[in-house]
């Protein structure tokens, strides 16, 4: 059975990411967390940005295809898996979170596949921080 813990970070991430309420993100991301892609070589630090990225990340992905297809939990660690598809285009990836005794996500880090997907991704996430930025 999967630690209550664990249960609560995966539930509060499948709400932020199938109701696009990034309001709640405010309230599950450490102060110091560290966001991290295969889309971006340089992990980015510090709540504010982990909050633009994995906001515009969902943004991205949202769709009537997206789901969840597994879960997996650690000692201080959870991994769900997703697919989406945009464009036409398969995308299947997980997310690996970190977090501390306090249940604040410290660490995120999404993984993409194929590389036609990731290349999509890379393209539409950049077009949507920069429009973001400008703003």
């Amino acid at each position: 059975m999967m630690n209550p813990l664990n249960r609560r970070i995966i539930d509060a991430w499948h709400h932020v990411a199938r109701s696009g309420d990034f309001t709640a993100l405010d309230g599950m991301i450490h102060e110091d967390a560290v966001f991290e892609s295969s889309v971006d070589q340089t992990p980015q630090r510090g709540k504010a940005i982990t909050i633009k990225y994995l906001s515009a990340a969902v943004m991205t992905l949202k769709s009537p295809s997206s789901e969840f297809v597994g879960e997996w939990s650690g000692d201080k660690s959870v991994i769900v898996e997703f697919k989406s598809e945009i464009d036409g285009i398969t995308i299947n990836g997980i997310d690996t979170i970190g977090f501390d005794e306090a249940g604040l996500i410290t660490h995120f880090k999404v993984m993409v596949r194929p590389l036609k997907a990731l290349n999509l991704l890379h393209q539409k996430m950049g077009e949507m921080l920069a429009a973001a930025q400008r703003a």
